[in-house]
């Protein structure tokens, strides 16, 4: 018999669709005996969707969302991070981090328009999501009721989720054959648990998604050429795209050539570090593309100010304060130095790797032949270096006259 919680008539699930969803999706029904309601956001995950509604109906779910959000997900969430050049610890391209937030954006505007009290989600209590996602719904509304099950049930290790699940007849994702959870969007597909929590053993082949193994991708390398207008992608080889479609593009090119694998052993907000495997090749070759753009457009000390910038910006999305006034204050300051970066790179894909072979702009170049040249020029006094020097080593000249009188 349902354990009522009176002060909850209506909740909002964030639901995937995966194992730890569609449990809490029917632990919510069995435990708080009110209205659920299910949402999925459409970030890109393809045929993933495809069983939702009816999986979500037959688990116990009063209504289903699902929204097409992939333009909203690039336009507004993807770019500005990507203007910012944010990689976490060297290595993350932030692909689940910053799908959270406008995850929770719509949740809360669903549960505006279905007048719900309370939200929920499937993250558990040692992982980053539930920061970012409470972190959002309390800045759309700092009343919210946030019912967390992973905080509240007794079901504390996989198995016990799957006795669970096939006490209530519920069908389980996670087989032998694919020991591993996964989240998909259009910026990437990251893997963790099950099998990768052993840090020494390679992942196996058969796990990867959008990526070729480099070794097998073509033999013969890819050139793209990717244009920017205000740090911004616009066009891919001359073509223009919106947002979302120049990201599935590349990602698609990129996957041919195995590019974007990143095995990383992090430290999450909480405090310990866990292994996440991921895939990125859309957004490798777009940071690749945008970096080289900036090379040849941005003023060298706005650049290293921004560069000084980017691991608390990347900290922040990692971390859950998207909405936060901090990371908005450093956005305006990013997009401030992205008015310059105008401009085409060309970049070359061969087996997993991707750089740079060329760059231009027509409007905002500051590369300048005539000062640049190795040959002799008109407009440049090499002796002009002495007093350059000079100057620039006095401190360093008067710390050693003075060390020599000690």
């Amino acid at each position: 018999m349902a354990k009522v919680h009176k002060d909850v008539k209506k909740i909002v699930l964030a639901y995937s669709g995966g194992l730890d969803t569609s449990i809490i999706l029917k632990w919510l029904k069995n435990e708080y005996g009110c209205e659920v309601i299910a949402f999925s956001a459409d970030l890109g995950q393809g045929d993933e969707l495809a069983p939702i509604r009816d999986k979500a109906i037959a688990t116990g779910a009063d209504k289903v969302y699902i929204d097409d959000l992939k333009e909203e997900f690039v336009r507004d969430f993807v770019f500005p991070m990507f203007r910012a050049n944010a990689i976490y610890e060297g290595h993350y391209l932030l692909g689940t981090s910053i799908a959270r937030p406008l995850i929770a954006k719509r949740q809360m505007e669903i549960a505006k328009i279905e007048g719900a009290d309370a939200v929920s989600h499937g993250a558990t209590g040692k992982g980053n999501d539930q920061v970012r996602f409470e972190l959002a719904y309390y800045h759309f509304d700092p009343a919210i009721t946030v019912v967390v099950p992973w905080r509240e049930w007794k079901l504390n290790s996989r198995q016990a989720l799957v006795n669970y699940a096939r006490k209530n007849g519920i069908p389980i994702p996670v087989t032998k054959k694919r020991p591993w959870s996964s989240d998909r969007n259009l910026l990437h597909i990251s893997f963790e648990g099950g099998i990768l929590e052993d840090t020494w053993a390679e992942p196996p082949e058969n796990m990867y998604v959008l990526t070729k193994a480099p070794e097998k991708a073509p033999n013969k390398p890819q050139f793209v050429e990717i244009e920017f207008k205000n740090g911004n992608a616009v066009a891919v080889d001359g073509e223009k795209m919106s947002p979302a479609q120049l990201l599935a593009h590349l990602n698609f090119i990129g996957g041919e050539h195995g590019i974007g694998r990143v095995d990383l052993l992090e430290n999450r907000s909480v405090g310990m570090k866990s292994r996440g495997v991921y895939e990125t090749p859309g957004g490798t070759i777009l940071r690749e593309a945008h970096s080289a753009v900036e090379q040849i457009t941005m003023d060298r000390e706005v650049m290293r100010i921004r560069d000084s910038l980017i691991p608390e910006y990347a900290r922040q999305v990692y971390a859950g304060y998207w909405f936060s006034p901090e990371r908005e204050m450093l956005q305006t300051l990013i997009d401030d130095s992205q008015k310059c970066v105008n401009g085409v790179a060309r970049v070359k894909l061969y087996k997993g790797h991707c750089r740079t072979v060329g760059r231009k702009s027509e409007t905002n170049s500051l590369f300048n032949l005539d000062f640049a040249t190795f040959e002799k020029d008109q407009v440049f006094n090499q002796a002009d270096a002495t007093g350059f020097i000079k100057i620039n080593s006095l401190r360093l000249r008067i710390r050693a006259l003075m060390q020599g009188k000690k």
